[in-house]
This record gives C-alpha cells, sequence and structure tokens, in this order.
C-alpha cells in the first residue's frame, strides 16, 4: 500500500531561552486509506505531533512527506495550497460560524480556495454531504440553531468538501454524548471505507482507539507503542 505520509527524525523544540522538547526522533508513515489513532496523556506531544501533520506547525528539525512532497522547505502560501487541497480538519471545537447556516459552513473551505466562486456542482456536492452525515434537513438552520452532535457532523462535512486524501481528526468525540460519540465515530469509518480517505485521530477515548485499525501511542514526546490490529 501507498505511503501517503512519512516522517524521519521529527523533533519539536518550543522557546528560544527556555527550551521544552516535545517530540523526540518520531518516524512514522502512514498508508493511504488507513484509519489510525493517536493516543497519550494530556502535554504527551500527540497534539503537536497532528499540527505538524497538519503543516499547521512546524518541525524543529526532520522532514514530512505528503504524497511524497516534502513539505518542510515549503513557504507558507505552498502550505496553504496544501492543506487546502489535500488535508481536511475536524476539531473538537467544531469552529463553525455562527451567523452561517450549515450548508454555508460546509462551503467555507471551497470559498476559501476559489475566491468565494461555489459552482453549482460544488453546492450539489455539499448537499450530497449534508445528507451523508444525516444534516440534509437542518441544511439551511443557522449554527446556533444546531445541537452539539450536529454541529459536529457539519463539521465532518466541512472536512470534506475539497476531497481531501488525509483528514486529521483533534479529539472529534470530546464534547460529545456517549450516543452522539458512535454516531460521529460510524460517520468516519464509513467515510474511511467509501472514500479511501486516510483518517489520524487524536483522542483520550480508549474505546474509540480500540475501533481504529492502528493505534500509536505518544509518552512523553516519544512513540511508546504501535499497534496494527
Amino acid at each position: 500500500m501507498d505511503k501517503i505520509i512519512n516522517i524521519k527524525n521529527l523533533n519539536k523544540i518550543y522557546g528560544t531561552t527556555i527550551k521544552t522538547q516535545v517530540l523526540f526522533d518520531i518516524n512514522l508513515s502512514f498508508d493511504s486509506g488507513s484509519f489510525n489513532s493517536i493516543i497519550g496523556a494530556s502535554g504527551s506531544g500527540k497534539s503537536s505531533l497532528l499540527n505538524i501533520l497538519g503543516t499547521l506547525d512546524k518541525p524543529t528539525s526532520g522532514e514530512l512527506y505528503i504524497n511524497g512532497k516534502l513539505t518542510t522547505n515549503m513557504n507558507k502560501n505552498e502550505l496553504a495550497e496544501l492543506r487546502n487541497e489535500t488535508i481536511g480538519f475536524i476539531f473538537q471545537f467544531h469552529h463553525l460560524i455562527p451567523e452561517f447556516t450549515a450548508l454555508e459552513n460546509v462551503l467555507i473551505p471551497h470559498m476559501i480556495k476559489n475566491k468565494g466562486r461555489i459552482p453549482k456542482d460544488i453546492k450539489e456536492k455539499a448537499e450530497d454531504l449534508m445528507n451523508l452525515v444525516g444534516l440534509s434537513k437542518v441544511k439551511n438552520n443557522l449554527a446556533t440553531n444546531m445541537s452539539g452532535g450536529q454541529q459536529q457532523r457539519a463539521a465532518i462535512a466541512r472536512s470534506l468538501i475539497n476531497n481531501p486524501s488525509i483528514v486529521l481528526a483533534d479529539e472529534p468525540t470530546g464534547n460529545l454524548d456517549s450516543e452522539s460519540t458512535e454516531t460521529v465515530y460510524k460517520m468516519l469509518r464509513d467515510i474511511n471505507e467509501k472514500f479511501k480517505t486516510t483518517f489520524i485521530i487524536v483522542t483520550h477515548d480508549k474505546k474509540i482507539a480500540e475501533m481504529t485499525d492502528r493505534i500509536i501511542e505518544i509518552k512523553d514526546g516519544k512513540i511508546n507503542l504501535d499497534i496494527l490490529r
């Protein structure tokens, strides 16, 4: 299977006067279409790793390849283009714009990519995604008038609008009840299987992690376990 992400000898240090190293010599690769979780205690470095994988932050040293391209030498514009074309993000806090409808929120990444233009086929795709995540009946509701579970499902649809090959999810069920958590997890798995999208999910929830195909545990900035199920 093709490797969609390769990390080589990655280190991350914060601070200049007082330095704190949070990641130590990380070497990892992820198969295209795989369904992975990263677990670890608070402060273990897992969110720092996810931010680097999403090119939202740069490593202090080491290399990150996405689709065979070395990202650590890219400038800000190149990284922004890579993110918009290749990576979808799902956060614990959905970050929907409250004054926008659910459908408008889903369209935002495409609007950014295409300077506000929304062709008919893209709007139809957004509506298809709303149907996929079970929100077709509330697509015209303002984000503020939706439940937490509905808002998170809208965030999932938003992460898919630009056909990303990778979706990075940071505690995507952290603020949801058990029923909504199960619903959201099933959606992520269904999307993974339907579109062969690579998922990397950071989670504190061991039950969620155990339902993924691979569990990577980060402890004190190092890979403690890497289990392929």
